[in-house]
């Protein structure tokens, strides 16, 4: 009797997802449908007026009555990277003699820091939708940007990145992924 050695490939989850590419601002699936969509500026609006708010919940529910199609609302978080902002600290502070203002600059290296080390994230959000004609969703995503607008709500297609981050946070847990193919 012989025994086989049995080979076992291991898949990522990346490999079971149905993604050609992500190019220009679309997913482009295995089947040619594209996904794509708008990323939406938060607003808290319970910080308006009764009546400002009131308008802004009626122009959303004429927002999504419009959509007459399937789409996805998302929230996603992506990690807040405030390395910028703390160099910049680190070099004011070391070019100010100042006592109280050094003091000052050292409160906010210590605040930013806090920040980093608490694992703080940005959330954002999105409505995605799909479609294989790209003009029919180059039309919605038009649409929705206009109607948003009169919302009181600033927003603009998705980008790579955007769907990067979306697909990182569904797929693995909020990770980046510097393997597979999908991501490339």
């Amino acid at each position: 009797m012989s025994l086989k050695k049995k080979t076992v490939k291991t898949k990522y989850t990346e490999q079971y997802v149905p993604i050609k590419n992500i190019t220009n601002g679309f997913i482009v699936l295995e089947n040619n449908e594209k996904v794509t969509g708008l990323k939406i500026v938060p607003r808290n609006i319970f910080i308006s007026d009764p009546g400002t708010q009131n308008a802004i919940i009626a122009n959303l529910q004429n927002v999504y009555n419009v959509m007459d199609y399937e789409f996805w609302i998302i929230a996603a978080d992506r990690p807040v990277d405030i390395n910028v902002f703390l160099s910049e600290l680190q070099l004011l502070y070391s070019r100010n003699n100042d006592s109280v203002v050094r003091k000052l600059i050292l409160e906010d290296i210590e605040k930013a820091n806090t920040f980093t080390n608490n694992n703080v994230v940005d959330t954002e959000y999105f409505v995605l939708f799909k479609h294989k004609d790209q003009e029919v969703l180059n039309k919605r995503i038009r649409q929705l940007i206009t109607m948003f607008a009169n919302a009181g709500l600033n927003s603009h297609q998705v980008s790579n990145d955007d769907l990067r981050v979306i697909l990182d946070n569904f797929l693995n847990g909020g990770q980046t992924t510097n393997f597979g193919g999908v991501f490339a």
